[in-house]
């Protein structure tokens, strides 16, 4: 069984944020994939959906809790080393483009809190994310990437424009292939195929 955990704030102010993007496209993937409907854990403290992604059986994790705090809805999930192997973090990447992903394994947090909750809670960072591109490029392909405390806060904070979020829906048909990749054939197939 593997656990897709998408990362993001719980309430609505921040539904459709930047920062929610892990958390975003799990809902669409759920939706696309008709897995069951999101039902409200209280012992992790998470909202879950169940389904298969192939022949896989998966469980989609939204963290209830903030996302510096977002750990501790996954440490239940994560009872032994071994599952690990089967943990997939999903989140907003400000290094990245928008419309583009990166799976990446057994890395830093590079200082995304969220990430960085989790990899303190499970007491490791071998575990597979997917990084997903949040930040709009000038039209010769430059990141337009804010830079500063405050504006890269900011600009987390803000919601996608329409054209964006149109952008995020593709990314999320992606990442369902990449994820169909991931768990039926094994995470190098998957880094070769969609890191480009």
């Amino acid at each position: 069984m593997f656990i897709i955990v998408g990362l993001g704030n719980p309430g609505e102010e921040y539904t459709k944020t930047r920062h929610n993007t892990g958390r975003q496209v799990l809902e669409m993937i759920a939706k696309k994939l008709a897995f069951s409907p999101w039902k409200e854990d209280l012992k992790t403290k998470s909202l879950i959906a169940e389904g298969k992604i192939g022949k896989t059986k998966v469980v989609f994790v939204l963290p209830n809790n903030f996302m510096n705090n977002s750990g501790k809805s996954v440490t239940p999930f994560v009872k032994v080393k071994k599952d690990l192997e089967s943990l997939v973090v999903l989140y907003d990447d400000l290094d990245i483009p928008i419309g583009s992903i990166k799976i990446s394994h057994n890395r830093s947090a590079g200082g995304h809190n969220g990430l960085g909750s989790i990899i303190k809670a499970v007491k490791s960072e071998a575990f597979a994310r997917i990084r997903i591109g949040i930040t709009p490029t000038t039209p010769g392909g430059k990141l337009k990437r804010p830079t500063g405390e405050k504006p890269v806060i900011d600009f987390l904070m803000k919601d996608f424009r329409e054209p964006e979020y149109a952008e995020l829906k593709k990314v999320a048909k992606k990442i369902t292939e990449a994820l169909d990749v991931m768990l039926n054939e094994g995470r190098p197939k998957a880094m070769s195929m969609f890191n480009n």
